[in-house]
């Protein structure tokens, strides 16, 4: 099971790498673009559960383009490698 994080601003690069990952047969987690205004405090729950997948997944992979990872990102990869998960990357990270 994989986790996706990243920037939704890369929401075509989400699509693409979920559709991949799952036509081999993989298990796939990850955020889902959300139509409204986000207060702090529900930005504050979403990223809350983000975490909840990660602890699910074997597997954290980071959706990247142009080297951008962003505060939120960086805070999941942290998350991901205090609980041992494997992290891998679309692009190499500059961390």
């Amino acid at each position: 099971m994989v986790c996706l994080c990243g920037s939704l601003r890369f929401q075509s690069l989400f699509e693409s790498e979920r559709r991949r990952l799952t036509s081999r047969g993989v298990i796939v987690l990850g955020p889902e673009p959300i139509d409204e205004e986000l207060t702090p405090p529900r930005r504050e729950a979403l990223g809350e559960l983000h975490l909840r997948r990660i602890d699910m997944a074997d597997e954290v992979r980071v959706v990247s383009e142009g080297g951008y990872v962003g505060e939120a990102t960086r805070r999941e990869i942290a998350y991901a490698r205090e609980k041992g998960k494997v992290l891998s990357s679309m692009e190499p990270l500059a961390l």
